[in-house]
């Protein structure tokens, strides 16, 4: 996370108190944070999914690159300080060698996340009637691919 964490340095610091919002699930900002230092908590609907404590963890990314409002809500869990960027389409644009480090990042949580639905799938597999209907989603998701992102962005050389 410090090889992510470079990258914003030169970025204005954002402090958080505890409990503040970093981020909304279903807002769209177009903001990217990366913790410089604290605790943060991810929480997708009502289920608490990550909680952030290392230096250089990223916020915003996924909703930057799919130009789709934030998949989570962010908030601090004591006081927390972050580094923030307005435009994340346009920073991640300046910094080239960043995409290699999150395409890493990115692959990394992929791979975590289809070897557990593998794993769920095995275990539902031949269980009954309902868990076959959980089996087929699953096996959707395992192979889901979409089409490539559409954006509305000047920087986009396909527009």
């Amino acid at each position: 996370m410090h090889a992510i964490l470079r990258h914003f340095l030169d970025t204005p610091l954002q402090t958080l108190r505890d409990g503040e919002i970093l981020v909304a699930e279903g807002e769209r900002t177009g903001r990217l944070f990366a913790l410089a230092e604290g605790r943060l908590e991810v929480v997708r609907g009502d289920t608490q999914v990550a909680i952030l404590t290392e230096p250089g963890s990223i916020v915003g990314e996924t909703s930057v690159l799919l130009d789709a409002p934030h998949s989570a809500t962010v908030r601090a869990l004591g006081d927390a300080r972050v580094h923030r960027v307005n435009d994340g389409e346009a920073f991640f644009a300046e910094r080239p060698e960043l995409g290699w480090i999150l395409a890493r990042l990115l692959a990394r949580r992929l791979n975590a996340g289809t070897t557990y639905l593998a794993d769920l799938k095995r275990q539902v597999t031949g269980a009954g009637n309902e868990l076959e209907k959980v089996s087929e989603t699953l096996e959707s998701l395992l192979h889901r691919q979409e089409a490539a992102p559409q954006t509305d962005s000047a920087r986009d050389p396909g527009r």
